[in-house]
């Protein structure tokens, strides 16, 4: 649980920048404003891992440059659906690393890794392509919804699509587990 929540975080570390745009944005109905705002928050992760003298990771580089793109566009254009279009780049990078066969099995405890690691792969692509399908929805309503009702229905989505796949793969893992030790101890 403590993995699943430190890769959560930083994810919503990435994706901060658009929630200050996004909330500024609601609040003020001030499109430069909210991509000002968005701009220096993503400036400012950087330079304060700088300062910290913290190595910055390859995806908040990646971040930066599409809020600064995506930010100059919204203001040249004075049209938020470029900013609005940074979490699925986010979410498309994020399902690219979970393509590695194996990547969740680091975050599993040993004894279920002894019963599990077939699931723990098949999971670590269940959760890819669950990003995969968040950049596309994400995608889609960012072109057909206004800034408020997208802001509101990837928020929801995002905290309840991963949330219920949490569950289920906890759910499956732990009856599968249970059921693979049985048959162990019935075997001994």
């Amino acid at each position: 649980m403590k993995s699943l929540l430190s890769a959560a975080r930083a994810l919503l570390l990435d994706l901060a920048s658009t929630i200050l745009f996004f909330g500024t944005y609601v609040l003020t109905d001030n499109i430069v404003l909210a991509v000002a705002a968005g701009l220096a928050l993503a400036g400012g992760q950087i330079a304060w891992h700088v300062l910290k003298r913290q190595p910055v990771d390859a995806l908040q580089w990646v971040s930066l440059v599409v809020v600064l793109a995506s930010g100059s566009a919204t203001l040249v254009s004075g049209n938020p659906v470029f900013v609005m279009l940074k979490p699925s780049l986010i979410y498309l990078l994020v399902g690219w690393a979970m393509l590695k066969r194996g990547w969740m099995i680091r975050y599993l405890p040993p004894r279920a890794l002894e019963f599990l690691p077939d699931l723990a792969v098949t999971f670590g692509y269940i959760w890819a392509g669950l990003m995969f399908f968040s950049a596309a929805l994400n995608l889609v309503l960012a072109f057909d919804l206004d800034v408020t009702q997208w802001g509101i229905a990837m928020s929801i989505w995002g905290a309840v699509s991963k949330t219920a796949l949490f569950i289920f793969q906890y759910g499956v893992m732990k009856r599968v587990g249970r059921r693979r030790y049985r048959a162990q101890i019935a075997l001994a």
